[in-house]
């Protein structure tokens, strides 16, 4: 068994929850339950239109967007890019209708807000049911540590010198607010607007706390949104993914552009004037949320489960520590920051194919052709260019004036166990062509 995946791996649908740290007043089955029933939309976590067509059996149809058609063409072969879905092609789901294929509201969204890509229908037959476990990107520190640690030799000493001591120094410096929300997370208890202040100076000196922040605010606009839109598409089986999106390019200038959560680290009344533009309603409830949920959560990801959260302080700590009581947060803050290295685009295939073929390894043992985003089901979903088992068939579609999907050209193309170089992904890319990512403020 590969535990640091396994460990990344979520089921709504099982009674299976992780051990938490000791000393927390909550445990992760205490949090599940309040998601799944005491939210207006937490019915969704564990059954939603997207797991429910896994989980049958039947032939799986997904759209990808694409600017690389004629490159898709030429070369005959479609490559997977790393991001929350790990190792996989990111597509959202369809569903087939009398009329044509109906995009999920992620897909509908991608569809009218990228008008320069192309569109591919992706037909998925598996030979069995496939499992609604989800990977959690949050959930990759072990995974993103030990694939360091076993590939140093790629850095050079200069390299590493400096990847380490950066780490380090993030983590040192904001071990106070860390402090905090262990604290928090054994009910000791900071006021809410002091909390979201403190977290949100303290995101812009450890960038993984920003996609915390963000997923938990997605997680409590998605569940608790009773908004018309929000109940359409609940009808339909799905999350809100609108909602997310107005808050990240709310909050972010340009973050349509270049979706980097590191930049997303909004202040107190700056989180209550962007909560209220989007569902006025859930304003006054959103930094309260985000102290009791981002605390447990931070807490769960980032020590190991034998450490005491009430006796535990960050202070001090050294690397060498670091990786053994704390070695999700260590793994998440050393692949930031190695994403800003000078020479990544030239290490990123060394380091990111050797977590995708244990990834791969993971989804074909498990029977996992199609990948999604677990953190929440929400229509964020991938194809594992390694499986085995499951047969695929590409068509470039186009789209009618109703957003319905039709096949126009079936492509002679297959799934290749490879990731796309850098330079071909969509994600993460900044004006150079180097991966997204900001230095620490100093």
């Amino acid at each position: 068994m590969d535990t640091d995946l396994d460990d990344a791996h979520t089921d709504y649908t099982s009674l299976r929850t992780r051990p938490v740290p000791t000393g927390c007043a909550e445990s992760e089955a205490d949090w599940r339950h309040r998601l799944q029933h005491d939210t207006p939309g937490g019915h969704l976590l564990a059954h939603n239109a997207m797991t429910r067509t896994l989980t049958d059996g039947g032939p799986i149809h997904l759209m990808h967007t694409t600017t690389a058609l004629d490159a898709i063409r030429a070369s005959g072969q479609l490559y997977a890019s790393s991001g929350c879905l790990l190792a996989a092609l990111y597509c959202a789901p369809l569903t087939e209708t009398p009329a044509g294929l109906r995009p999920h509201n992620l897909g509908a969204y991608l569809l009218q807000n990228k008008p320069h890509t192309r569109t591919l229908w992706i037909e998925i037959t598996p030979t069995a049911p496939t499992p609604a476990k989800g990977i959690d990107y949050l959930r990759l520190g072990h995974l993103h540590l030990h694939t360091y640690l076993n590939h140093r030799s790629f850095l050079t000493e200069a390299e590493d010198t400096r990847l380490r001591r950066k780490a380090l120094h993030q983590i040192r410096t904001t071990a106070p607010f860390l402090d905090m929300a262990l604290a928090n997370a054994t009910r000791r208890r900071t006021a809410p607007g002091t909390f979201v202040d403190q977290l949100a100076s303290a995101a812009q000196y450890l960038p993984f706390l920003g996609y915390v922040y963000f997923e938990v605010l997605s997680e409590y606009l998605m569940l608790h949104s009773t908004s018309a839109e929000t109940k359409a598409y609940a009808a339909a089986g799905e999350m809100n993914n609108r909602l997310f999106k107005r808050l990240a390019f709310s909050a972010v200038s340009g973050m349509d552009k270049l979706f980097d959560l590191s930049r997303f680290h909004p202040g107190h009344q700056r989180l209550h004037d962007l909560i209220n533009g989007i569902e006025p309603r859930l304003a006054p409830g959103a930094a309260q949320y985000t102290r009791d949920r981002l605390s447990h959560l931070l807490t769960a990801l980032a020590l190991e489960p034998g450490q005491d959260a009430a006796a535990f302080t960050f202070r001090d700590q050294d690397f060498d520590s670091l990786t053994r009581t704390a070695p999700s947060l260590l793994g998440q803050t050393l692949f930031r920051e190695m994403r800003i290295l000078e020479r990544y685009p030239q290490l990123y295939l060394a380091f990111e194919q050797a977590k995708a073929l244990r990834a791969w390894n993971y989804w074909n043992s498990h029977q996992i052709a199609t990948p999604f985003n677990g953190f929440l089901p929400k229509g964020e979903i991938g194809i594992n260019p390694a499986c085995p088992t499951a047969t695929f068939t590409v068509w470039l579609a186009e789209t009618c004036e109703r957003g319905l999907l039709h096949p126009v050209d079936e492509l002679d193309v297959a799934f290749a166990p490879r990731m796309a170089d850098l330079s071909m992904t969509a994600m993460r890319r900044d004006a150079t062509g180097k991966a997204a990512g900001h230095p620490a403020v100093v």
